[in-house]
């Protein structure tokens, strides 16, 4: 009996470890990468001629304060280790790096890591200008870290497959020699400054992600088709599957609690909260067009209804496939309408990301087939010059484009074109 229940407990087991240990949802994966990485970096830049009255010495929240505040939220900010503002525009400048890097999927691991210090030091900096839209980011920078984003649709990627054509081999961890002293500085600096001791909580948090990615680069460099590579890359598609299962769980919190703390309010049953909310002055950007809706009666009370109906259903339609993508469609649509009437832009952004990790892989490669589409037409429209990469000669009128020489540009044979075309698609 024994002996049975433990061959069946093998066969379990042998199933259900190819499946935790292969990457899940890359494709959504790399949405989440480029669009929180699009939605920080607008962010960023947004606020750039407003910098320092936000999270600079000459905002209303002082140093001095900004140190109390951050003592009893017991938050995490570099901007806490000193109050120079050449300390506070290099943090934005490499948040600004960070967030740029992570949208291309440069060094992913380890911009990463940069991005999400930099991000939850500029805002924990001062959270009495922050909306909601600024601790869903908090929240999902952190996840970010935790995912194999980069494994498609990334510069990593193509770096990878280069790699791999040449020495059949894809070493990654690259950036583990620079981000080590980073890391370091981050986990030594504080104990410096007694005004920064509530980063302290954070010390494990960069130790074990620099010993990580040491480790990665080393297995990687010097064992490649050693057993332990293969047990560390199971680890991180585990790792990956696991946050990606957490992102989900947490934007279904998110629209259950929304939606249950809705239906509580009496503005809510009658089905007027968003009229009263047109007419607010703080949330309205275009006045004309909250009150043209505001005077729609029909249409704000669908919308209100509509509303808790679909934050509150959402998670319990996520099995049933059909009615997970409608009510999905549904939601973007919802918040592109708060991001325009409401004038509540990057908190819709920011969910609409986060709406996107539930995006079917079909769809997506369908959009990454289109977009392919689209570029071979571009390039078919580009000049002849600009496609051989030659310069006209002087003398030459400038529109006109030099033919290549014939030796420059070999002509391939109909069997090489049509390989060629098969692999372009494919990727």
């Amino acid at each position: 009996m024994s002996s049975t229940i433990a061959v069946r407990a093998t066969g379990l087991i042998a199933r259900i470890l190819p499946r935790i240990t292969t990457v899940r949802a890359p494709y959504q994966a790399a949405v989440f990468r480029i669009g929180l990485g699009a939605v920080l970096l607008a962010f960023l830049l947004r606020e750039w001629p407003h910098r320092h009255e936000l999270y600079g010495n000459s905002s209303a929240l002082s140093f001095d304060l900004a140190q109390i505040l951050v003592r009893e939220e017991g938050t995490f900010t570099v901007l806490m280790w000193s109050d120079g503002n050449l300390w506070f525009e290099t943090v934005y400048l490499l948040t600004i790096g960070a967030a740029l890097a992570v949208l291309l999927g440069w060094h992913t691991r380890g911009t990463s890591m940069v991005l999400m210090a930099g991000v939850l030091s500029v805002i924990n900096r001062n959270t009495l200008v922050g909306d909601g839209g600024d601790n869903v980011v908090k929240i999902m920078v952190i996840y970010l870290v935790l995912t194999r984003c980069a494994t498609v649709w990334s510069l990593d990627a193509r770096r990878r497959a280069r790699q791999r054509q040449r020495t059949e081999t894809s070493p990654t961890g690259e950036t583990a020699g620079l981000l080590g002293p980073a890391l370091w500085a981050a986990a030594l600096l504080p104990l410096a400054a007694l005004s920064a001791f509530p980063t302290a909580g954070w010390l494990p948090v960069f130790w074990t992600a620099w010993a990580a990615q040491g480790i990665w680069y080393a297995a990687t460099r010097w064992f490649p088709r050693h057993e332990a590579r293969a047990v560390l890359d199971a680890a991180a598609s585990m790792l990956h599957n696991t946050a990606m299962l957490v992102i989900a769980a947490q934007v279904c919190l998110i629209y259950a609690t929304a939606g249950w703390y809705k239906i509580q309010g009496s503005r809510w049953q009658d089905g007027t909260a968003l009229y009263y909310a047109l007419h607010l002055d703080y949330f309205s950007p275009w006045p004309a067009l909250s009150g043209f809706v505001a005077e729609q009666t029909l249409l704000v009370l669908a919308l209100t209804y509509g509303t808790v109906i679909v934050q509150v259903a959402f998670p319990f339609t996520l099995t049933h496939r059909k009615i997970k993508n409608a009510l999905l469609a549904l939601m973007i649509l919802e918040h592109l309408g708060i991001a325009v009437l409401l004038g509540i832009p990057f908190l819709s952004m920011a969910m609409i990301v986060c709406d996107m990790v539930f995006l079917p892989t079909p769809f997506l490669l369908a959009l990454s087939a289109l977009g392919v589409r689209l570029g071979a037409r571009l390039r078919v429209f580009a000049p002849e010059a600009l496609r051989a990469g030659r310069i006209a000669p002087a003398g030459r009128q400038a529109g006109r484009p030099v033919p290549p020489e014939p030796s420059a540009v070999p002509q391939p044979r109909p069997a090489d074109s049509a390989d060629e075309g098969a692999g372009s698609t494919a990727k």
